[in-house]
């Protein structure tokens, strides 16, 4: 199985312009949010190329600084997944794309490895989407994003054969239910990282925005909309914690989980 990781970056952000330039301080110093990015992806076992896709100079010329292979692709692309089937036309031949999302610095190697593993066990499925159980803490972390009007991150339910229903910004399930900082929760985090078949990666595209991506500005509610079967995989944490660069406030609370790893 031949595997190509996009890392698809825009400095536009609606959220937070300039993102995949802002620097995070580690205990390996200060490198920028792309760069932690590409360094996840490159630990990343069983993978023959990793690309940065992006449409913006700064970003290209920094990702090239660092040693990065670039893709430059069109200011068009609406979304990740729609840079990622651009990537796809550009470099043919892998039998697996997978989009490691450029504010995700934190990602560790085996979720997209068993990302990997678990759609090359079900040939039915046309994308794989890594999820995590959300403990107390990442729980109670993702309840005060909401409270206060921020986007914390993504949650996702699935039914049998872990085949995706809804993916939300909001926290789903509802849970009345309160918990400790380590106990295991009814909630999942999903993970910014996807496995495509090249096929549907490419499809992509010409599908049109429905009502469910408008509305919650999600791109995997694409595939759902247009039934394709999308297959979530339940990763470990293994003691690490996990968390994406979707605003400012994130910046402090990333640097201090780095710090945290090393």
């Amino acid at each position: 199985m031949s595997v190509l990781i996009a890392i698809p970056a825009r400095y536009a952000s609606t959220r937070y312009p300039g993102k995949p330039l802002v620097v995070l301080n580690g205990k390996d110093g200060a490198k920028t949010l792309i760069q932690r990015s590409w360094e996840a992806a490159m630990a990343v076992k069983g993978v023959d190329r990793v690309v940065v896709a992006t449409d913006d100079d700064r970003i290209r010329s920094h990702a090239e600084g660092f040693g990065a292979e670039v893709v430059m692709t069109s200011s068009d692309a609406r979304n990740g997944t729609e840079r990622c089937a651009e990537v796809a036309r550009h470099l043919p031949g892998y039998d697996v794309v997978v989009n490691l999302q450029g504010d995700a610095p934190l990602t560790p190697a085996w979720f997209v490895e068993d990302l990997m593993a678990g759609l090359l066990a079900d040939a039915a499925a046309d994308i794989a989407t890594p999820v995590l159980r959300c403990d107390g803490r990442m729980l109670a972390g993702l309840l005060a994003d909401r409270r206060a009007g921020r986007v914390g991150g993504t949650t996702a339910v699935f039914g049998a054969g872990m085949r995706g229903l809804y993916f939300s910004k909001e926290v789903i399930p509802f849970t009345a239910q309160t918990y400790g900082e380590d106990d295991p929760s009814p909630v999942f985090h999903h993970v910014g990282v996807y496995a495509y078949r090249p096929a549907a990666l490419l499809a992509y595209p010409g599908w049109p925005i429905g009502p469910l991506e408008g509305l919650e500005g999600l791109e995997q509610l694409r595939f759902l909309e247009n039934g394709r079967q999308v297959l979530c995989v339940e990763v470990a944490a293994q003691g690490r914690q996990f968390w994406e660069l979707n605003n400012p406030s994130d910046v402090a609370i990333i640097e201090a989980m780095l710090a945290a790893v090393g």
